[in-house]
């Protein structure tokens, strides 16, 4: 593809709702989320030396090149620069572009922008240069991305979300061993996310700090991944090391309680395990705040099957589950009882499960 062809490439990579299974991708544990029809589009205008972008909205960054060595990338194109670092270290030959991105995601509010860029880029850099990565791969490669961007230790949730979504459909993912299957959503369940109004930015929270907690605890059983911890074993550590092991253990129950109830189009059922997750995200990972756990009980008081925060926490947004039929009532309520409540106003938006991550050439 050069600069005098009138068909261009473009890419395309949404964000994701983990529908539960939260902090538990950087321990191999189980989640289960769905790609949503919110994404970032990467739009190629020609192959070059160099890497030259621009933000539609955060406007251009200076160029870097193609292998991500150098010049250091700040913002928004930190991320960019580190995947085109790992895909060299893969072999991706040095084939750099001229491309602009574009999103319709809200940033930091537990939709997983980055990752969606990270995977926008990583397929354009990988279709200028012609050269393919098994769908798995670049999804390791976008999460070691985000390491070198900013240093956060992620998990592989989601960029695998973004690159394995299916529409009608969540991803059972084991975390550990990366395997996974679809599981149907029913058709009448809707999913609202509601943001608190309150920013948050990963590097600047207690994050890694969490994690840290996590893998001392692991290790104080013995234990290399979450799913190989059995509840006996939660006796053999105690204060904070049993309250960060106890919410991954009991969280991967519920991703496969969860799966089973949405198999069974039991909403009831999927809607208790969203709102236990949230309170132990809130009392044994301690990643809540007030703001979150308000719309949870709004969400309830409003006749929601369930709530709970969505990503990280320490701010962003919650995830209800309710039916489709009933949407637009539960929206409303929050809005105004979280408004009188904070004056904010909570923004409801309704996603759906979509399709994963696509490249295109557009006229």
């Amino acid at each position: 593809m050069g600069a005098d062809r009138t068909e261009r490439l473009e890419t395309w990579a949404p964000g994701r709702v983990n529908l539960i299974g939260e902090h538990t991708d950087y321990s191999g544990g189980l989640v289960l989320p769905v790609a949503t029809q919110l994404g970032v589009t990467v739009e190629v205008h020609a192959r070059a030396s160099d890497i030259s972008l621009t933000s539609t909205l955060l406007g251009s960054a200076p160029p870097f090149r193609a292998d991500g060595a150098w010049p250091k990338a700040a913002g928004w194109a930190r991320y960019a620069q580190s995947v085109a670092a790992e895909l060299a270290v893969l072999g991706r030959p040095t084939v750099g572009l001229v491309a602009t991105v574009s999103s319709d995601l809200p940033a930091g509010s537990g939709l997983s922008s980055s990752a969606a860029l990270e995977v926008a880029i990583g397929l354009a850099l990988c279709a200028v240069a012609e050269w393919e990565l098994e769908p798995m791969e670049l999804a390791l490669a976008c999460q070691r991305a985000e390491l070198r961007a900013v240093g956060v230790p992620c998990g592989i949730l989601d960029q695998a979300a973004s690159i394995l979504g299916r529409e009608g459909a969540a991803v059972l993912l084991d975390c550990g061993t990366l395997e996974h299957r679809l599981v149907r959503m029913p058709s009448r369940a809707a999913l609202l996310i509601v943001d608190s109004g309150v920013e948050r930015s990963l590097e600047n929270t207690a994050y890694a700090q969490r994690r840290g907690e996590l893998e001392d605890a692991l290790r104080a059983v013995g234990a290399e991944r979450s799913t190989d911890v059995q509840p006996s074993d939660l006796d053999r550590v105690e204060g904070v090391a049993q309250r960060r092991l106890r919410h991954v253990v009991t969280e991967n129950e519920r991703v496969r309680r969860f799966a089973a109830a949405l198999e069974s189009d039991d909403l009831a059922s999927a809607g208790e395990l969203l709102t236990a997750s949230h309170t132990s995200l809130r009392d044994d990972y301690e990643v809540s705040i007030s703001e979150l756990d308000l719309l949870v009980g709004l969400a309830l008081d409003a006749g929601a099957h369930g709530a709970r925060l969505l990503g990280a926490g320490f701010g962003g947004t919650v995830l209800v589950l309710v039916d489709e039929d009933a949407g637009d009532d539960v929206a409303r309520l929050l809005r105004e009882g979280y408004g009188s409540r904070t004056g904010r106003d909570c923004r409801p938006l309704t996603v759906f499960a979509s399709e994963g991550a696509t490249v295109r050439c557009v006229s």
